[in-house]
């Protein structure tokens, strides 16, 4: 962590990652292409999604979250600070001459070797940034990038500092696994997912203590119902009396599931 001095109060209690150790750089540009951000608008440039825009412009890094090359090993070249997410990315060099990019697992460094596929014999081999299916897996392990179907790439605990724990295996097909929300969701046995917790820890320690920061990210800031005029919101206009929280839609935002339906493969 990079904690400032506070030289001028947008500094005050400002905590940052410290990037010294990450790869100073480029990306590797046949891994990368321009992004352009829509900052909320649909096609015909109305907002559908309010409190969003004024994003710095950003190049979006190819990950792969299917780790195609199954049974080649690889070399970790370095790893990168990626500015579409919060943890760090690794560059990975295939001994068949390809690159690729991977979510960068806690405790992995440049010069060390990944694996991935179910031909791995050797138990040794199944370290961190190790890939394979959940049934390869010991129960207890703690793991990161879970794909919720076979042959699909990784959808679930993929922020940074986060990891999931297996429970259990072998039922009827389905393993049990601990989501970072503490919900028991039961995933297919020959989904993928990799070994360890995802980098940059320290990421939820952060203190940007100043908006800019949050507008640079595409964040606006939030206007409360109350500030508003009752043209605008349900909640606006200084008159007497009350009402219950809703959305500027009039629906009740308290109280209510949030769910549309049960999901048989989620249990508590």
């Amino acid at each position: 962590m990079k904690i400032y001095s506070p030289i001028t109060s947008s500094q005050r209690h400002k905590c940052l990652i410290s990037r010294h150790l990450l790869w100073k750089g480029k990306s590797l540009k046949t891994l990368t292409k321009g992004s352009h951000h829509f900052s909320g608008r649909n096609s015909h440039g109305r907002i559908t999604v309010r409190y969003r825009g004024s994003r710095v412009h950003k190049k979006y890094r190819f990950i792969d979250n299917k780790r195609i090359f199954g049974g080649i090993p690889a070399m970790v070249v370095h790893i990168e600070y990626d500015p579409n997410r919060s943890s760090f990315i690794a560059l990975l060099l295939y001994y068949n001459g390809v690159y690729s990019y991977i979510l960068s697992p806690n405790q992995l460094l440049p010069g060390c070797f990944v694996f991935s596929g179910r031909i791995v014999r050797s138990k040794t081999l199944y370290s961190i940034g190790f890939s394979g299916m959940l049934n390869d897996f010991s129960i207890g392990s703690f793991i990161h990038n879970i794909a919720l179907q076979p042959k699909a790439g990784g959808k679930l605990v993929r922020s940074a500092g986060t990891y999931a724990q297996l429970l259990k295996k072998d039922l009827d097909g389905y393993c049990l696994v601990k989501l970072p929300s503490g919900e028991k969701r039961l995933i297919s046995q020959f989904a993928i997912a990799t070994l360890g917790v995802v980098s940059n820890v320290s990421h939820r320690d952060e203190y940007s203590a100043k908006a800019g920061r949050s507008i640079l990210m595409g964040r606006k800031p939030h206007v409360r119902g109350m500030a508003m005029n009752p043209v605008d919101h349900p909640h606006g206009g200084a008159t007497s009396g009350g009402k219950i929280p809703v959305t500027p839609w009039n629906k009740i935002t308290k109280g209510q599931s949030t769910r549309k339906r049960p999901n048989v493969l989620i249990s508590k």
